[in-house]
């Protein structure tokens, strides 16, 4: 399976495939876990019993060719004994074989399950600036292809590779006691040209691969781009438009492809030249000392069918080599994603937040998301514990972004934002956002019960909890009319349920979080006036008590606010009350006579 990266430099094969390697060898020996260690052990030594098997096994078939000559039926009982050995060994060696993978299945599957986990807690603590500039179908793409990778590397690494290096050297012996020299040095040149056209031909074919897989993630970021928008490409009925860019992306992959499988063609017929040229020398070599009386019938056996096992791993080595080299490509794009730099961390030693008056203070804070893109220029405010705050001002004028720097999504160029007296950068992130609630303008709920998207908000949540969440949010008797109750349920982003339904589910959920300090960004903007009202009436009541800031574009939802900031360019141009907003006759009232201008007209 080929790794999915859109990217160049992600498929790029690397010309040094041990770092990645090494990287890798922790997961096939793990430190903290004995019994996977023993299981390794298990396996390894099954796996010389299998090839100290597999390599008697001709001798029997020899000793019985050797006696089957006239007269010797008397030693029938003796030719039935080797018949059974070899028959006995062929079935030992697939019992040890078979015996080595049990043992060997749990130690794959968990260095699977480790790394998964690893790359998945890894990414939650990735920047937003990372996940909103990569494509999700991408990433996730990448996740499964490079832990899958692990196992099929540990399983070739540990039951091919070094296996075929003993098989071989073991015959390299046996054709040097018994044959001579000769032997020796033309096994070893098949072997050897086998190994460097494998390699050849194989980073030839990974050329070849690495543009497939370009036009494979371009077809899968098309189509998951295209589905999450769905409601989107009805609005414009684009249908057609996107199945045409998706079939332009599934035809460049598929002739990719074609290529790719048409390599793998001349890969098959070179080696299986290679290999067949060998065997008609060996066995032309034996039957030619047949004839001068050196070697025995057996002897023509032994060497066929040494030379027969021999090339059963090698065959596979092809593969092997595909499959590692394919693997190293693949860990090595999710070792990018491990190893991309981390934009918010906490300080060293950095104690959790806390809470006995939550206000709320921003000192000269600078902030821009790219550096020719300033977004907030020295902005100051402060919001007294249980007071409400209101932040109005054009788009772009950095509203949403407070809420962002606030929950530490980033962290300010300059100047500092405090919570009771602390500066969020010197604490926890994960004890500041406990402390923060937000109820967002476009409420994305998982794909799962309304119990579970409101129980979300807190991870100990009981059922009380939930239901009490739901009477908070006023959604309770509409929840309980359903036939389902609470396990009904949302739908893909929660698209079974309207607008109004999915804001008080997300009121609700931050109802069970139970947080000092609120959000409330632009929490009715997408609702009709009269679920407004009623969305609006629940927030009064929930922010009761909090330290609320909210972030709104319809100045008619704010004017109970204690305090409402006007921004501007970044920074704060206006600041009071609504009254007294209205009497300075500048920006605040100027958007609010439009507004109501506009609202009169509808």
């Amino acid at each position: 399976m080929p790794p999915l990266e859109s990217e160049p430099r992600d498929q790029k094969l690397p010309d040094n495939i041990w770092p990645t390697l090494k990287r890798f060898l922790p997961y096939l020996w793990p430190k903290d876990a004995p019994a996977l260690r023993v299981r390794i052990i298990i396996a390894l030594s099954l796996v010389l019993v299998s090839k100290a098997i597999i390599l008697t096994m001709p001798f029997a078939y020899k000793a019985v060719v050797d006696n089957m000559t006239d007269g010797a039926e008397a030693a029938l009982a003796l030719l039935l004994a080797f018949v059974a050995a070899y028959a006995g060994a062929r079935f030992a060696a697939v019992l040890s074989d078979n015996m080595r993978n049990v043992a060997f299945e749990q130690v794959g599957q968990t260095a699977t399950q480790n790394l998964a986990s690893h790359v998945f807690r890894r990414l939650h603590r990735l920047s937003l600036r990372f996940h909103l500039s990569r494509r999700t179908g991408e990433v996730t793409k990448i996740i499964e292809r490079g832990t899958k990778s692990i196992d099929t590397m540990l399983y070739f690494l540990l039951f091919n590779i070094a296996p075929t290096a003993l098989e071989l050297t073991a015959v390299l012996i046996i054709f040097g006691v018994k044959f001579g020299a000769g032997l020796v040095i033309a096994t070893l040149v098949m072997v050897a040209a086998y190994i460097i056209f494998t390699q050849r031909i194989t980073d030839w074919r990974n050329e070849l691969r690495m543009e497939m897989n370009s036009m494979d993630g371009q077809a899968l970021g098309r189509a998951v781009d295209s589905l999450l928008n769905y409601e989107t490409v009805k609005y414009f009925g684009a249908e057609q438009r996107e199945s045409d860019r998706y079939n332009k992306a599934a035809r460049d992959y598929a002739d990719a492809a074609v290529k790719s499988e048409n390599s793998l063609a001349l890969l098959n017929v070179g080696q299986s030249l290679i290999t067949n040229l060998m065997m008609f020398g060996a066995m032309g070599y034996s039957v030619w000392g047949w004839s001068k009386g050196m070697f025995t019938v057996g002897d023509l056996v032994l060497i066929n069918t040494l030379l027969m096992q021999l090339f059963r791993p090698l065959d596979l080595l092809g593969m092997v080599y595909r499959m590692i080299r394919q693997g190293v490509v693949d860990m090595q794009a999710m070792f990018d994603l491990i190893d991309t730099e981390t934009e918010v961390v906490d300080m060293p030693g950095a104690p959790p937040l806390v809470i006995n008056s939550p206000a709320i203070r921003f000192v000269d804070v600078d902030f821009g998301y790219n550096e020719d893109r300033k977004i907030l220029n020295g902005l100051s405010f402060e919001v007294p514990a249980g007071q409400t705050l209101a932040i109005v001002g054009p788009s772009g004028a950095g509203k949403s972004t407070i809420a962002r720097l606030l929950y530490r999504f980033y962290d300010p160029a300059s100047g500092c934002i405090e919570i009771d007296g602390q500066d969020i950068r010197k604490v926890t992130q994960d004890s500041l956002r406990a402390a923060i609630g937000i109820v967002p303008q476009d409420t994305v709920l998982f794909n799962d019960t309304i119990g579970y998207n409101i129980a979300y908000g807190r991870s100990d949540a009981s059922a009380e909890d939930m239901q009490r969440g739901a009477q908070g949010a006023a959604i309770a008797d509409f929840i309980e009319k359903l036939p389902q109750g609470y396990d009904t349920q949302v739908g893909e982003r929660g698209l079974k349920l309207s607008g109004g339904e999915k804001q008080r589910v997300a009121i609700a959920r931050t109802l069970v979080k139970d947080p000092p300090v609120l959000i409330l960004d632009e929490a009715t903007s997408a609702l009709d006036s009269r679920t407004e009202a009623e969305i609006l009436s629940t927030l009064r009541g929930v922010a009761e008590g909090r330290t609320t800031i909210t972030i709104a574009h319809r100045l008619s939802t704010i004017t109970h606010a204690d305090e409402i900031l006007v921004l501007k360019d970044g920074t704060v141009a206006e600041r009071g009350t609504h009254r007294e907003l209205l009497a300075k006759a500048g920006l605040y009232a100027k958007m609010w006579e439009r507004q109501a201008q506009e609202a009169a007209e509808a």
